[in-house]
């Protein structure tokens, strides 16, 4: 199978061709004794003290497949990874659909491949169950991937945006933008190239070290739309005013140069390794203290509060000035995740 240097749609019809494409090429890179079975259903323990079964699916596409920091085997586990730890929870199983397109390098399906069962591994989550399709040339990007996940939630936890509290402080653990720009880079679009990596990365280690705070109120991973769309959201969702300061906000200088270049605004652009979060006042500088004790936390800070009042998005300046951050209507770039 790995001498066949393209997948043909042949390798999708269910016969030979596609069995060795699973077994040789796919199955090995995500080996567990779940996936091993070989069956169309699993069964999955739920371990004992855990009170909720959370469920999150989501679909990944990018381009290029392949980008610093990351590729999109590894942007789908981590998004998986993600989206369960905000809510609470602790990852545990997940799912994967495989949409290839025909013409697609065999040997690049197997780095992507390989990507997936590493971050997985090192996620703590198993792939217990997938489908491969494979379309037409010209009717996909590739490689598309569809994925669910499963973790398990403490019987006491409660998050969400029922819990926000006006005063909460908003917190971000880390620069905003990179995966967004890393991508762009990546294309060599507009002349551009530089070193910057994606911050995809699973973010369970950050989500953890905040479960311990009474005063956690609310999760969210930045990704589509970035920190202000999340921010819009909140607003939105608690009928609060969110408050922000420019000079809090962590961006890498690398990524405000390119989008001074490009009138781009990072506030905007995707992250996929970083959180924000809501947490009472009191509790915030413990908070902040839990996330920069850690590799992936050491650049956290305060960003903002939840504000009474009407509910917006104000962004606080640099000069000391203020100006609404608008609800995000055009993509602000081509899709990168």
């Amino acid at each position: 199978m790995l001498d066949e240097r393209y997948v043909t749609l042949a390798h999708g019809n269910g016969g030979r061709l596609m069995r060795e494409l699973i077994e040789e090429v796919i199955a090995p890179r995500l080996a567990n004794p779940l996936l091993d079975a070989q069956v169309d259903a699993v069964a999955v323990a739920v371990p004992a003290g855990y009170g909720a079964l959370m469920l999150t699916t989501d679909a990944f596409t990018v381009q290029p497949l392949e980008f610093p920091g990351g590729d999109i085997g590894t942007l789908a586990v981590h998004g998986t990874v993600n989206d369960l730890a905000v809510a609470g929870a602790t990852p545990r199983y997940m799912t994967l659909s495989l949409i290839i397109e025909e013409g697609t390098e065999i040997a690049l399906l197997d780095r992507i491949a390989a990507s997936i069962g590493r971050a997985a591994r090192e996620a703590g989550i198993a792939v217990v169950a997938g489908d491969t399709k494979v379309v037409r040339r010209g009717e996909g990007g590739g490689l598309y991937i569809a994925a669910t996940g499963v973790g398990m939630r403490a019987h006491e936890r409660r998050l969400g945006m029922r819990e926000v509290r006006a005063g909460d402080r908003i917190l971000v653990s880390g620069p905003v933008g990179d995966h967004g720009i890393a991508v762009l880079l990546a294309r060599e679009e507009f002349g551009l190239a530089g070193e910057l990596c994606s911050d995809c990365a699973n973010v369970f280690d950050l989500t953890s070290a905040l479960l311990r705070l009474p005063g956690l109120r609310f999760m969210r991973d930045p990704t589509r739309g970035g920190l202000a769309t999340v921010m819009h959201e909140l607003s939105r969702g608690t009928g609060l005013g969110v408050r922000l300061r420019e000079t809090a906000i962590p961006v890498r200088a690398a990524v405000r140069s390119v989008c001074d270049m490009l009138g781009y605004d990072p506030l905007y652009l995707a992250c996929e390794g970083r959180v924000a979060a809501v947490v009472d006042e009191n509790d915030a500088e413990a908070a902040l203290e839990a996330w920069r004790a850690l590799p992936a936390g050491r650049d956290a800070q305060i960003v903002g509060a939840m504000t009474a009042g009407r509910p917006h998005v104000v962004l606080q300046t640099e000069i000391g000035g203020e100006r609404l951050l608008d609800e995000l209507e055009d993509d602000p770039l081509p899709r990168i995740c």
